[in-house]
């Protein structure tokens, strides 16, 4: 099983409470802002502790308030790419990738920075900085941080929003190369079903 999400956190005046099981290594949420999908992202890289509940991605354990298990974020191994990708301003684009690839331990480095800059198509870029990027670039290089910083597994934040239509495309057949080449458990979350319906295995709604 790739997914094991049982979570209840409040969030604010409503209590968020999720379910999920699932054995596609693409999984996507979907709901409208403020439905919580961040929130359970944030739960799953450790970033915030739920009030209860248990994750587990392809069979380890990551938390389970009944038994006490709670491992550090920087220990879960998780390539997150938050929707504003958050690189480093001040870094040129070959920098945030070596940045990456500091937080891999030795033996978790399981993909080359030559092997992520060509899946990405990211070679002439690596010379810019982050201001001198179109959206669509600024969130392949932070997909290749992620990658070079050995994940476990990958949780994509809203990936194609604020992109155009041609823009939005080639995120999608990328995150579709990451599936099928990398074979990488992948959450990814999104406002518009119609979007992730042809990159996931299974579609999961946030009423």
């Amino acid at each position: 099983m790739f997914f094991e999400i049982s979570l209840r956190h409040r969030i604010g005046d409503r209590e968020l409470v999720f379910d999920l099981a699932s054995d596609e290594p693409l999984t996507a949420i979907v709901g409208v802002s403020g439905a919580g999908k961040t929130t359970i992202l944030n739960c799953v890289a450790g970033l915030l502790r739920p009030d209860e509940g248990r994750i587990a991605i392809a069979g380890e354990t990551l938390f389970d308030n009944a038994s006490g298990v709670d491992i550090p974020p920087e220990k879960r191994r998780a390539g997150y790419v938050f929707q504003d990708a958050r690189l480093f301003p001040h870094m040129k684009v070959a920098a945030n990738l070596a940045y990456g690839e500091k937080l891999a331990r030795g033996g978790d480095r399981w993909i080359s920075r030559d092997r992520v800059i060509d899946l990405l198509g990211i070679g002439n870029l690596l010379a810019r900085y982050p201001a001198n990027l179109s959206g669509g670039e600024v969130r392949r290089v932070a997909i290749g941080r992620a990658l070079l910083s050995g994940p476990r597994f990958l949780l994509l934040d809203e990936p194609m929003a604020s992109l155009d239509a041609g823009r939005a495309e080639i995120m999608r057949q990328l995150i579709e190369q990451i599936r099928d080449e990398l074979a990488l458990p992948t959450l990814l979350v999104s406002h518009d079903r119609a979007e992730v319906e042809r990159l996931a295995g299974r579609v999961v709604s946030l009423d």
